[in-house]
C-alpha cells in the first residue's frame, strides 16, 4: 500500500513538474515504468532521446528500483544490457540507496552520469580507457552510437 501511494505521488510530480530533459510514465503496471531522457548539450549524447525501464520492487522505497536503458549508449558506465554502474542505485553497504531518494532524483542522477562519466568504476573497461586515454576517439564514438540509436 504504501509502495503505491507513493509511486502515484512521485509520477504525478514527475508530470507536472519534470526535471529538464527526462519524462517518464507508467507503461501498463504500476511497479512497470518507463523513462526518457535527453542527451545533454555539449555532450556526446546531444540531441539523442534515450529510453529506460524502471521496475519497481515489492519494497521499495526500501529497495531501490531497477533502471536500464532500453537504447544502446556507448559509455563507461553503462554495459550492453543496458545495466547501470551508479552507487545510489545500490542498497548499502555497497550501494548509496536510501529511502529519501525517488525515482525524480534517480533519472536526474543518471542525466548527470551520461554528461560526466566515472571511468574509475567502470562497467565497460575498454570504453574506460579509451575515455580516459583517447577522450577524441570516445567523443567520436559516443556520438556516432547516439546519432544510430538515439536520433529522433
Amino acid at each position: 500500500m504504501q509502495r503505491a501511494s507513493r509511486l502515484t505521488r512521485e509520477l504525478s510530480l514527475l508530470a507536472t513538474e519534470p526535471p529538464p530533459g527526462i519524462t517518464c510514465w507508467q507503461n501498463g503496471q504500476l511497479d512497470d515504468l518507463r523513462a526518457q531522457i535527453l542527451g545533454g548539450a555539449d555532450t556526446p549524447y546531444e540531441k539523442g532521446i534515450f529510453n529506460l525501464e524502471i521496475i519497481v520492487p515489492e519494497r521499495y522505497p526500501f529497495e531501490p528500483p531497477k533502471i536500464r536503458f532500453l537504447t544502446p549508449i556507448y559509455h563507461p558506465n553503462i554495459d550492453s544490457a543496458g545495466r547501470i554502474c551508479l552507487d545510489i542505485l545500490k542498497l548499502p553497504p555497497k550501494g548509496a540507496w536510501r529511502p529519501s531518494l525517488n525515482i525524480s532524483t534517480l533519472l536526474t542522477s543518471i542525466q548527470l552520469l551520461m554528461a560526466e562519466p566515472n571511468p574509475d568504476d567502470p562497467l565497460m573497461a575498454d570504453i574506460s580507457s579509451e575515455y580516459k586515454y583517447n577522450k577524441q576517439l570516445f567523443l567520436l564514438n559516443a556520438r556516432e552510437w547516439t546519432a544510430k540509436y538515439a536520433g529522433q
